[in-house]
């Protein structure tokens, strides 16, 4: 007599935590050097449970790649559009929301910046980021208090490459910043707190520069 193959019925639950697990797993690591052992693990499930909910760590990867994209580039694109703010306004907000986030989830940027190398141009694409960048209203804003010469364009991308880099840097460079300095845990919390202050003041200088005319000229 045959026996039947009995096929576990979906869970919401356990797929949610074999995503959070996935998640933990691939910041910390990367995805090269991730296993789908070590997601079970953290999980607490099988690998088999694990492979049955998500066929491959390349489709678990996908879904968590998506997930973290879509949390870091959600409040990106509030920010950006809302009318109702000055551009002070914005640059103070842009910076507190991103250095919480990285506060609580430091492990994002890395892993960004390592799918990026990969394939920016699919990144791109897919989150809309051309969009939300030279669509939205700060760009706007930035545009009219800078006006529209090519100084002018190349000045705002290099002020927004600026503040990225500004926000994201520490968190990349964390661990040679440990190093060199001797940081702890709360020594650092206590530095990016001081640049929630510090790098609004940054941007609003930098915006805000008078140039020699001869530089204008340049370009």
């Amino acid at each position: 007599m045959k026996t039947k193959n009995i096929v576990p019925e979906l869970d919401n639950t356990t797929e949610e935590k074999i995503k959070n697990a996935a998640r933990t797993v691939f910041h910390k690591n990367g995805y090269a050097a991730t296993r789908t052992r070590d997601i079970a693990e953290e999980a607490g499930v099988n690998l088999a449970l694990l492979n049955y909910y998500f066929r491959s760590k390349e489709k678990l990867f996908d879904i968590i790649m998506a997930e973290t994209l879509e949390l870091f580039f959600e409040s990106l694109a509030t920010v950006f559009n809302d009318q109702n703010s000055t551009l002070e306004e914005k640059i103070d907000l842009l910076v507190e929301k991103y250095l919480e986030l990285l506060k609580t989830q430091p492990e994002i940027p890395g892993f960004i910046l390592s799918e990026m190398q990969k394939n920016a141009k699919g990144l791109v694409h897919h989150m809309h980021l051309r969009d939300i960048v030279i669509k939205s209203y700060l760009f706007k804003q930035i545009r009219e208090r800078m006006g529209d010469s090519v100084f002018s364009e190349n000045f705002m991308i290099q002020n927004m490459m600026n503040i990225i880099g500004l926000i994201v840097f520490p968190f990349i460079g964390r661990p040679m910043l440990n190093e060199i300095f001797d940081l702890n845990d709360t020594r650092f919390q206590a530095i990016i707190d001081e640049r929630k202050k510090m790098i609004p003041l940054w941007f609003k200088a930098m915006i805000n520069m008078q140039f020699p005319i001869e530089f204008k000229l340049q370009f």
